[in-house]
């Protein structure tokens, strides 16, 4: 369905960019590896050019992008917007480590409720691509992590829904011990997966 795409840059001692897309055991979630070149100096990668994207059949519109600071053990998530408002996310990390983990809430998808976990890092450089339907959240695995990611719709409080990040049907391992588990107050009042509004 995708294809590693090679893009002539300009920008960059006119070198070939390469992005390299992988797909996941569940359809249309994706994991993109930028092309990274490093040398004394440090490394320098297109963390998202608009243009490459489309190249390889990724056509989503990006239209706002957030940034969160967290410290070892938090767990964000699980999060989503319903539709019309639902969003696709690009995320990546610029400092730290964490564990990504996004829900397939698809009622028509064959992998309807399974969940993918991976890690991203400042070192790995890897991107995870959700598109919209999936519910979405992170552990942080390093004594801090500077999380990013792109979305393709604003924030609508009104169609802001949660599932409980511990939920034991899905049964999500989010790679740090249960007593180091930092969790907001909102977090902690979500619904179980099978409780959840889900409209996609």
């Amino acid at each position: 369905m995708y294809k590693t795409q090679e893009i002539r840059s300009t920008d960059f001692d006119i070198r070939i960019l390469k992005m390299e897309i992988i797909e996941t055991s569940i359809p249309d979630l994706l994991i993109v590896k930028p092309r990274v070149f490093e040398d004394a100096r440090g490394f320098f990668f297109e963390s998202y050019s608009k243009k490459n994207f489309e190249a390889v059949g990724i056509n989503i519109d990006f239209c706002q992008d957030n940034q969160s600071k967290s410290s070892y053990g938090v767990i964000r998530g699980l999060h989503y917007q319903l539709h019309p408002y639902s969003q696709s996310k690009l995320v990546s990390v610029v400092q730290g480590a964490v564990w990504d983990v996004a829900v397939d809430l698809r009622a028509s998808s064959p992998t309807f409720g399974q969940w993918y976990g991976i890690e991203l890092s400042e070192d790995n450089h890897t991107q995870f691509l959700i598109p919209k339907g999936f519910a979405h959240g992170f552990s942080v695995l390093s004594e801090t992590a500077i999380f990013t990611y792109k979305c393709d719709d604003f924030y609508n409080a009104n169609f802001e829904r949660g599932i409980m990040y511990n939920d034991p049907s899905l049964a999500i391992d989010w790679k740090i011990p249960a007593a180091d588990a930092l969790i907001s107050e909102k977090d902690l009042k979500h619904l179980t997966f099978k409780e959840a509004d889900k409209n996609f």
